[in-house]
């Protein structure tokens, strides 16, 4: 999960991920520049987070809870 520590957006992201109990590796953008820069290509040159990559090659960026969950739950994750 591509994040910021000033993000409420991640904040709520994360909170759910470790309720559900799923691993995540948290990158943020604010101490990684590549990481900075990786969230601008992935979303057509804006700096929206968080942004939420899958095994699958795909992303989410900004999602609700629900949509979150319901990729995971696409996945077989939870």
């Amino acid at each position: 999960m591509y994040s910021a520590d000033w993000c409420g957006d991640c904040r709520r992201s994360k909170r759910l991920l470790d309720s559900l109990n799923v691993k995540y590796k948290l990158i943020d953008v604010e101490a990684d520049r590549t990481a900075a820069d990786k969230v601008i290509a992935i979303n057509g040159g804006n700096r929206s987070i968080p942004v939420i990559m899958f095994s699958d090659g795909s992303h989410l960026t900004e999602p609700s809870d629900k949509a979150l969950k319901q990729k995971l739950r696409d996945l077989s994750i939870i």
